[in-house]
């Protein structure tokens, strides 16, 4: 694939090899001394090792995320970047790690506490935005998509809830799609994270709201899921479609602009409570919802059969077909299979109907509707 630069949602180095150019992308955001921010999985890899290589001087490297990052994290890591005298971050990683680091550097000029800067209403102009630093997003997984996105999501320990954190500056200033990075992903980081794509895509294209760049690019973001993803499981060599996931990613959190739905609003509070993988959340979720959901998007589904060419133009083959993915995949069927535990649906259901990503759900749900959902995923009844 040629080497290419696009311009949006922001400027986006797409190619082969591109990680060496990270001292340019420094030198473009006049960044002198940068924060590596990544996960403890990508550090006993090589990548930070191209990374550092491809930099003029020694910079320190702040690892200390977890797979569902903290508000803690995120703090500690403001630490590290002003003992450091920081003036930038290099966020490497999936999801974690660039939602960490965004969050350092949207975090170190500020004086209030990270949870006030909630997406929620007009909070995020509570921030001193002259203070905030500048990001360059190296995505190591086609997930999350976090390269493209204006907000970084954390988990309070002390409420054990999910929580958004919005701001337009934290949408990093330069990205590299290096499709090279995402090789060593193992094959069920490579579906989890697929799925993450998928579920992005989905219920952007989903959502009432109106949006037709999003729609579009949701659009075109399945179909690249449906001819890539298992192909990039199957061969984690092939570069063909890793590059194509890979970019695929970035188009998801684009598209979720237009907004998410319930799928996500489920997935938050399991991974909040079980530090669950968010993308292997969102993909057992994934056709419980669709049901839910079949009155509002029926017609909807119909077109995404159509263009991703199904052999039958119906909802119910495109539910077939996300079930067949995910079986393909080997994601389990049932919540029950990541969690065990029924215990707590009533807390999550509150917390579910509470998340920011239940607005843009095409049918308007309820608590019990919520809770209805867990159970039913819990014990797979369609």
């Amino acid at each position: 694939m040629e080497n290419m630069n696009w311009n949006y949602p922001t400027p986006i180095w797409f190619g082969l090899d591109r990680v060496k150019e990270i001292q340019i992308a420094c030198d473009n955001l006049d960044i002198k001394n940068p924060l590596i921010v990544t996960d403890p999985g990508i550090l006993k890899t090589d990548i930070i090792d191209k990374v550092v290589s491809g930099l003029n001087t020694k910079t320190n490297i702040y690892s200390d995320v977890k797979g569902n990052p903290t508000g803690k994290n995120v703090m500690d890591g403001v630490s590290d970047f002003k003992l450091g005298n920081h003036d930038g971050v290099i966020a490497v990683g999936g999801g974690s790690g660039m939602d960490t680091g965004k969050g350092i550097a949207f975090m170190a000029g500020q004086e209030r506490p990270l949870w006030d800067f909630e997406d929620i209403s007009d909070y995020w102009t509570r921030a001193n935005t002259k203070n905030i630093f500048p990001i360059i997003a190296v995505p190591t997984t086609a997930g999350t998509g976090s390269e493209t996105g204006r907000a970084g999501v954390f988990t309070n320990e002390e409420t054990k809830e999910k929580k958004i954190i919005f701001h337009p500056k934290m949408m990093p200033s330069i990205v590299i799609l290096d499709p090279n990075l995402t090789i060593a992903l193992p094959p069920n980081l490579t579906a989890f994270t697929g799925m993450d794509v998928l579920a992005h895509c989905l219920e952007a294209y989903c959502s009432p709201f109106f949006h037709p760049l999003s729609q579009g690019i949701a659009l075109e973001g399945i179909s690249i899921v449906k001819e890539y993803l298992v192909k990039a499981f199957n061969n984690p060599n092939d570069i063909e479609s890793r590059s194509n996931m890979l970019v695929g990613s970035a188009m998801g959190s684009t598209a979720f602009q237009k907004g998410l739905g319930a799928i996500h609003s489920l997935s938050h509070p399991v991974g909040a409570i079980y530090n669950t993988h968010h993308g292997l959340t969102n993909a057992v979720f994934m056709p419980y919802v669709l049901v839910k959901n079949k009155n509002d998007i029926e017609d909807k589904i119909i077109a995404i059969s159509r263009y991703i060419n199904l052999r039958q133009y119906t909802f119910d083959s495109f539910l077939e077909w996300i079930i067949k993915l995910r079986k393909d995949l080997l994601i389990p069927h049932t919540l029950k299979e990541l969690i065990e535990d029924d215990s707590k649906f009533n807390t999550m259901s509150k917390m579910a109907l509470d998340d920011p990503s239940t607005g843009g759900n095409p049918t308007k749900l309820s608590q019990k509707d919520f809770e209805i959902l867990y159970q039913n995923a819990y014990d797979g009844k369609l």
